[in-house]
């Protein structure tokens, strides 16, 4: 095997990663499912205030984005496996945490235990990529787009994980639910120490050019601005809308089945996503996303009962699904191969740090304004991104892509 990072794995090889990531993609995935199922509903049972119900899945998402840069570091000294078995061990422990801050009341344990769960989260995101290397440059969307797919297992998993073991254990509910978190973990753990990838070459380790002049690129100014705003809003309302039903008098079992279909309209459309990307481009395909989270909003406007609620959910996830793999499939464009895991992680850190920013913030406006409030202050980043987008795009359309060969 070649220690080029850009060298083309052989077909047999290039087949087992990508199931392997898959079958992975599937297991994790349900980490964060489980996470936002049942996140804002243990927060408001522990949380000594109600205005810090949703404050467990807001860390989550800053422990996304605090280990989103080290992970790349990992990734680019000791090769991507080394960093999927760190992220691993921490989903491992995610789970077990949370379910003795169940069992103890431990409201800032459990804000741990779902640290730990977004620094899981953030090394399942780098599967995407993972799958890229290896590959020729006319196959990574697809190869990107067919790994997300494997999220649609997860959205099944998950809820139905949460409803088959949040009663188990009567006087702590959920905590079964966490430990069965931690088993998927170290199953997944397992499955991936059978991926094999490049190793990371000297010039990888090198770096490549100052991360400056890469983010003053056009075309990543775009990716960075619809992949960051596509996941802001999208976890921006599916943070909120658990509470929000609960609130409403809706029942956790018909918000686990809302969740359920939102997390299945995800990662669905990653099936086929990839060849709209190769057909249409990746920046048609991520405004398209753009305008079908605009359209979730509008539909959660429209009221309040059970199907307002899932239909939106269910538009909110297809519109992530196109514009964060239309997003991510620019980034593909944005690096030399010596440069893909500084500019990934830098890319993820960029999303997941402004995704954060939505996350503490819809707690707060569920609680001191109601969903309606949510659901409309959506629209301005929504609107920023769109403007944001066409702009850099129209500088990126005289600049070749620097994907190598």
């Amino acid at each position: 095997m070649s220690e080029s990072s850009s060298a083309v794995l052989p077909e047999n090889i290039q087949r087992g990663n990508i199931w392997r990531l898959v079958a992975a993609q599937a297991l994790s995935g349900a980490n964060a499912v489980v996470v936002y199922a049942t996140g804002s509903i243990v927060g408001n049972m522990l949380a000594p205030t109600p205005m810090l119900a949703t404050l467990p899945i807001s860390i989550f998402v800053v422990g996304m984005a605090a280990c989103t840069l080290p992970v790349g570091a990992v990734a680019r000294r000791h090769g991507r496996r080394a960093a999927f078995l760190l992220g691993t061990g921490a989903g491992v422990l995610a789970g077990l945490l949370a379910m003795l801050a169940v069992i103890i009341g431990g409201f800032w344990l459990f804000c741990l235990a779902t640290f730990f769960g977004g620094a899981y989260a953030a090394v399942v995101l780098s599967f995407r990529f993972a799958a890229a290397d290896g590959v020729a440059p006319k196959r990574r969307a697809q190869a990107l787009s067919l790994v997300m797919g494997g999220g649609v297992a997860a959205g099944i998993v998950g809820p139905q994980l949460v409803t088959w073991t949040m009663d188990l254990w009567p006087p702590h509910m959920f905590a079964v639910t966490f430990l069965a978190q931690a088993a998927v973990a170290a199953l997944s753990a397992f499955i991936l120490l059978g991926v094999r990838l490049p190793a990371p070459t000297a010039g990888e380790m090198a770096g490549g050019r100052p991360l400056a002049a890469i983010v003053r690129q056009p075309r990543f100014v775009a990716a960075a601005v619809c992949g960051a705003v596509s996941y802001m809003l999208m976890n921006f309302l599916m943070t909120a809308a658990p509470l929000a039903m609960h609130l409403c008098g809706h029942s956790q079992e018909s918000a686990n089945l809302g969740l359920q279909w939102h997390v299945i309209a995800m990662y669905a459309p990653s099936f086929f996503t990839g060849s709209l990307i190769s057909r249409f481009g990746a920046a048609r395909v991520a405004t398209a996303g753009l305008i079908l989270i605009g359209l979730s909003a509008a539909v959660g406007l429209g009221g309040i009962d059970v199907m307002h609620f899932w239909w939106s959910l269910t538009l909110l996830g297809v519109g992530w699904n196109f514009g964060f793999l239309g997003a991510s499939a620019l980034v593909l464009e944005c690096h030399r191969p010596e440069e893909k895991t500084r500019v990934q992680s830098l890319n993820d850190f960029i999303v997941f740090g402004l995704m954060a920013i939505g996350s503490f913030s819809s707690g707060g406006l569920l609680s001191a304004y109601g969903w309606n409030t949510v659901l409309w202050v959506s629209f301005v980043p929504l609107a920023l991104s769109v403007v944001a987008l066409a702009l850099a795009m129209r500088g990126a359309s005289s600049a070749p892509p620097l994907a190598s060969e």
